[in-house]
């Protein structure tokens, strides 16, 4: 399993960082797992040929994670003319606020007859899902978000890639990283557990609770970006745009 690192900013750009966006590639299949506002000009940046993107796996409806779908639609329909089948997966109620989105954005736009099959899904909590042959668990955590914010596991050839999605610290983790060859860690402060959000304070003190291969930080705010040394000092991998690895 080939992991890109095409964001891992918060929702302000800090550090300069793209909103997230992460690429998996498994199978001859390419998803992103998530795909904030700025995800489209960071996958042209990396030179991603986004018609090779089969679907879209979202952990939650902010802007910074699923703001990029509605002007990448767009894209598909009228400048790369995509053919390729596309699904895009997410929590109850992606559907309704894709739509609305898309209507914000470029009014009568959800109504397009788009050139491309597309299939739009709400995957149930709790349950295992196929999503383009990956096998997809999420559980509901803490984040306020107008729908249900969720933590996502994606399973396929025998690798395992957990993501906490935005969230403070709830145990409806350890199931999602438990076992995972990575888990990706949203740690959006150094030392304070803000409302519905995690601290490295806090992913320290639960490390051992996580029982993941490795465990990665990101979504990070300034007070973070700068204590990354002592991150990685203690066997923490630290998000970076453009980076990738294999799991």
């Amino acid at each position: 399993m080939k992991l890109t690192v095409i964001g891992c900013g918060d929702a302000f750009g800090s550090g300069g960082r793209s909103n997230t966006c992460f690429m998996v590639e498994e199978g001859g299949c390419t998803i992103l797992l998530d795909c904030g506002a700025s995800a489209p000009v960071a996958l042209k940046a990396r030179n991603v040929d986004l018609n090779m993107i089969d679907g879209v796996v979202l952990s939650h409806l902010h802007g910074d994670h699923f703001g990029g779908l509605p002007f990448l639609l767009l894209d598909w329909q009228f400048h790369q003319r995509r053919e390729r089948p596309l699904t895009i997966a997410g929590p109850p109620g992606t559907r309704e606020r894709l739509d609305a989105a898309c209507e914000v954005f470029f009014p009568r736009s959800s109504q397009n007859a788009w050139r491309f099959p597309l299939e739009v899904r709400d995957l149930a909590l709790e349950q295992r899902h196929d999503v383009l042959g990956f096998a997809v668990n999420t559980v509901e955590v803490v984040h306020q978000s107008g729908a249900p914010s969720t933590a996502v596991r994606l399973e396929r050839g025998g690798k395992v890639l957990g993501y906490s999605g935005d969230t403070e610290w709830t145990d409806a983790l350890i199931g999602i990283a438990s076992g995972a060859d990575l888990f990706i860690a949203e740690c959006y402060d150094y030392a304070r557990d803000l409302t519905g959000h995690s601290s490295f304070a806090t992913i320290r003190r639960k490390r051992e609770l996580l029982r993941a291969g490795r465990i990665m930080l990101t979504h990070m705010n300034p007070t973070m970006l700068q204590r990354t040394a002592e991150a990685a000092a203690e066997g923490f991998l630290v998000a970076e745009d453009g980076l990738t690895m294999t799991i």
